[in-house]
């Protein structure tokens, strides 16, 4: 029996917001930040010891790139402990309670402007200016637009997991869709697409035609009908009236498909990970899937017959959006100028190749992946045209290739879903109101109405806090 390799997924941490006191640090020394809305200050010189907390299970991508930011900061004689639990918004609270954060922390990109807002983490400006980084140009801006708040970086992001749809060519043979009417900008004929691929007996489905991920994926249907979750100033904007229209469109969607609580009960029987995933048991004409998910496919190559397609936004033009990790240095740290450095380094262009060659080298020898290396996507344009040229070469299985295609061209197409220091709690109330909205229990305006008021009323405790 094949099994998917866990190891290829880049965790995403959910957790609810949480309502800390803003605290800093104690005394910060080796170039050291604070509180108090003080700038902190980085140096090249560097010594001393640092505490990494975040890595869990680190595969060979993230251990390679880790080996080479300690042998880096190693040379000035700066060494690293590392806890190795993932990363625990509880934990994290207590630790900043307490002043005893470690000097390093791997999280969620959208907690970031939480912890700014709060003082606890350190704006990086400065950190990038002491290593020669310039973060608009070695990142895509929306990676860095992840990471920003009220005009500063917060965090050094890493890998950016952009959306879109792969295609069961097989399916759509069957019926005689072509990928062209999965244009989303053209509703009514996604709408009789998904409709003509579905199969059901009375209103339960055996086979979808499309699954959005309604749910899940709400914020880039939004930002795909030129709404959003965030406006510019970090407040909640869910009642934005291109979010009402997306969230009709998805309600119609799931109502050709069998309506979204038949839908859901299906896909969650899915074997999503396993041998009778839903390409192999042609359970879905059509996905909007993050790029990973392709990983999980190639032990099936045999089995299934795929392609890959952009989501289309309604402009008619392709959409994805951006969503990672980042590594942010507390305001407690005690050695913040040798974390800038070790952080510099894990996510430079030479640790992307190292973790590249790791990758390569993965892929050669195990027979699951049948020689099919999807790529890295770094979060930096740069890091990843670089290990696309080395790493990921045509191979037999064309659809494949169609599919790693897709995700490369569709990077650049990329928008940040905005930050906000009520980020998490955002993405919650959202996802509530399209759940209600899309089961019949309001309708879509009203559900995003309560979701803004909901949102809005932590946004200003949240922004209130500030110091």
């Amino acid at each position: 029996m094949k099994h998917a390799r866990k190891t290829f997924l880049a965790g995403v941490a959910t957790a609810s917001l949480l309502a800390v006191a803003a605290c800093g640090g104690g005394d910060n020394e080796g170039g050291g930040g604070g509180g108090g809305g003080d700038e902190p200050e980085f140096s090249t010189d560097i010594s001393g010891s640092l505490e990494l907390w975040g890595f869990e299970n680190a595969d060979e991508v993230a251990q390679s790139r880790i080996d080479l930011a300690e042998a880096t900061v190693g040379e000035s004689d700066v060494t690293v402990e590392t806890d190795n639990s993932a990363f625990d918004a509880q934990k994290f609270t207590t630790l900043a309670a307490s002043g005893n954060l470690p000097d390093m922390v791997l999280m969620d990109r959208q907690f970031v402007a939480t912890y700014a807002a709060q003082d606890l983490i350190m704006p990086l400006d400065a950190c990038f200016d002491a290593q020669g980084v310039d973060p608009t140009s070695y990142w895509y801006p929306q990676v860095v637009d992840d990471v920003s708040y009220q005009g500063e970086v917060w965090a050094v992001p890493q890998f950016y997991q952009p959306p879109a749809i792969i295609l069961n060519m097989r399916v759509l043979d069957e019926v005689g869709v072509t990928p062209d009417q999965l244009d989303a900008s053209d509703q009514e004929a996604m709408i009789e697409a998904a409709e003509a691929m579905t199969v059901l007996d009375g209103t339960t489905p055996s086979r979808i035609g499309f699954d959005p991920q309604g749910v899940a994926k709400a914020a880039l249907w939004m930002l795909s009908f030129g709404g959003g979750i965030i406006d510019d100033e970090g407040k909640p904007m869910l009642d934005d009236p291109a979010n009402v229209e997306a969230v009709e469109f998805l309600t119609r969607l799931y109502d050709a498909q069998g309506g979204y609580a038949n839908v859901k009960s299906f896909v969650d029987s899915f074997d999503v990970f396993g041998d009778n995933n839903s390409y192999v048991a042609d359970q879905v004409g059509a996905a909007l899937f993050d790029q990973w998910y392709v990983n999980v496919l190639t032990p099936y190559v045999d089995q299934i017959e795929i392609s890959g397609m952009p989501l289309m936004a309604q402009t008619g033009e392709p959409i994805t959006a951006a969503s990672g990790s980042s590594l942010v240095i507390p305001t407690a740290s005690d050695n913040p100028s040798a974390a800038c450095a070790y952080l510099v380094a894990l996510t430079s262009l030479e640790a992307w190749e190292a973790a590249g060659a790791a990758r390569a080298e993965t892929t050669a020898n195990d027979p699951d992946r049948n020689g099919i290396n999807a790529g890295l996507f770094t979060g930096s344009p740069e890091a990843d045209q670089s290990i696309r040229e080395q790493y990921v070469l045509d191979t037999e299985y064309t659809g494949f290739n169609e599919t790693i295609a897709t995700y490369y061209e569709v990077a650049s197409s990329g928008q940040s879903f905005g930050s906000s220091p009520a980020g998490q709690q955002i993405q919650t109330e959202v996802q509530n109101a399209v759940t209600s909205a899309l089961l019949g229990e309001q309708e879509p305006a009203a559900a995003l109405a309560a979701a803004q008021e909901a949102a809005m009323r932590t946004y200003e405790q949240a922004a209130a806090g500030q110091g």
